[in-house]
């Protein structure tokens, strides 16, 4: 006997405050069963043109719009979220493959919606630089004009955020992408924020990137007026080629490869908990995650036997069961890179954990030790549940070895001794250090990398700022 199973949901992008529905769509798929859980539309770069003159039409009256409506209808989103936070939070867990508990889908939804309360109590207040007898100066903030957001598959709606809303609450309109693994929830996030602002403030798009490169075409465009970008440092480099003939503005929230550095004073057991989220969180799938974990000689054999057994309870599952505390890796490109880096590092230290593949897009949680840089595993930005730990004998060691390489997001040091730990946190080149934590970002505190880890900020004022030109006014 068969049985119907029903149609998968087709959805549409927003254009100027209305769906489309283009003649073409793709599958999009359950990285835990390979089932299809909608159809996306396939965009074009006609699609991607209109949608930037709909942003262009809305902005004067958006950018005139009173500053207190604007944070008022920034809340108005966020209680969108909350109405429909079930809703969306499955549907991420259905198309990017994490848990909907702990830190997974349900905690992205919320920290969506608290991001975007946040971000409507934000201000742009006029900053007085000069007041005497030869005169005034005031530096007034202007919002840029159209804001293109290109986003990344493993945190879709938490990054169209970071992206979207100090764009708005500043007084510029929006064209979105999402990437093609992960395009459904940002559509229907956007179709949401579209029940409450006015029209074309917020256009969304999609492809899969086989015909029209729609991301390529918001970087070139012309009608574009600032690239937001977060994703690897390769596009990075090839978005700011493409925009930079119509002298966007850009932020880039490029790849990082963080190290952390565990100091002899540690109490092994007591850190395990912290050091395994901060490397593990949404499978390794975290730009700031802890990438590289550098262990003083002294505690290196108990660290790694704390975190082998920490690891060794943690249940992996579909993202629907609810016994599940980790999922598969996102999408199959990314399953066979951390595949080969495990591969090739298994070969040169000691498996801890895991270290074979497993079902499908499952992979286990792998420690190894016995590593140094040099080795692909610690040289390169894995992105996924794999660990290199590497012991060292002195911190200008540890600090020499954590500051190779080209990425510089984050990293951290953990001890037990704060001071000491802020003085070598001090020397890591990175945009961020933490202390006795790792990757945990905060919409007050700017965020952003060194070298070729991006350009510019986000969060904070500063990454407010990001959103406007100064306009200086002397009187």
């Amino acid at each position: 006997m068969s049985l119907d199973h029903p149609s998968p949901k087709s959805y549409a992008m927003i254009i100027g405050g209305k769906p489309v529905l283009p003649a073409k769509t793709f599958e999009v798929t359950n990285p835990a069963t390979g089932e299809v859980v909608g159809l996306a539309p396939q965009g074009t770069k006609a699609d991607a043109e209109a949608a930037i003159a709909a942003a262009r039409a809305a902005f004067p009256a958006w950018a005139a719009t009173p500053d207190e409506e604007r944070a008022a209808l920034c809340h108005a989103i966020a209680e969108k979220l909350d109405a429909h936070a079930d809703e969306l939070a499955r549907l991420i867990t259905m198309e990017q493959g994490k848990p909907l508990g702990g830190v997974g889908s349900r905690f992205e939804v919320g920290g969506s919606s608290a991001w975007c309360h946040f971000t409507a109590e934000q201000k742009l207040a006029i900053e007085v630089i000069a007041d005497d007898e030869k005169g005034r100066v005031e530096l007034h903030r202007k919002p840029l004009g159209v804001v293109a957001s290109v986003t990344p598959w493993n945190w879709p709606m938490l990054i169209a955020t970071w992206h979207i809303l100090p764009a708005i609450r500043t007084g510029n309109t929006v064209v979105s992408k999402p990437s093609p693994y992960t395009p459904l929830s940002t559509l229907r996030y956007v179709e949401l924020m579209n029940e409450v602002l006015p029209a074309g403030v917020v256009n969304v798009i999609c492809s899969d990137e086989t015909e029209d490169n729609l991301g390529a075409e918001l970087s070139a465009a012309k009608g574009v007026n600032k690239i937001v970008f977060t994703g690897s440092i390769p596009t990075g480099m090839k978005v700011a080629a493409a925009a930079a003939p119509t002298m966007k503005r850009m932020t880039l929230e490029l790849g990082g490869n963080d190290a952390g550095i565990v100091m002899p004073d540690v109490d092994p057991k007591a850190i395990a908990e912290g050091l395994f989220w901060s490397a593990f969180i949404n499978m390794g799938q975290t730009c700031a995650a802890l990438k590289r974990l550098y262990v003083h000689e002294d505690v290196h054999d108990a660290v790694c036997e704390a975190l082998a057994d920490y690891v060794r309870n943690i249940p992996m599952g579909p993202g629907l069961e609810d016994s599940s505390i980790m999922g598969p890796v996102a999408n199959q490109m990314q399953f066979d890179k951390v595949a080969a880096l495990v591969a090739d590092a298994a070969t040169k230290g000691t498996v801890l954990t895991g270290g074979a593949p497993g079902e499908g897009l499952f992979f286990p949680l792998t420690l190894i030790s016995g590593l140094d840089n040099g080795v692909p595993l610690v040289d390169e930005e894995q992105f996924g549940p794999a660990l290199p730990i590497i012991k060292f004998k002195t911190v200008d060691e540890a600090i020499e070895k954590a500051n190779a390489g080209d990425a510089a997001l984050g990293g951290s040091v953990w001890s037990a001794d704060i001071d000491a730990a802020k003085a070598i946190g001090d020397r890591l080149d990175c945009g961020t250090v933490w202390i006795n934590q790792h990757g945990m970002t905060r919409p007050d505190t700017p965020f952003g990398g060194r070298k070729m880890s991006g350009v510019g900020v986000e969060f904070g004022q500063d990454g407010l700022n990001a959103y406007t030109d100064i306009q200086a006014v002397i009187v």
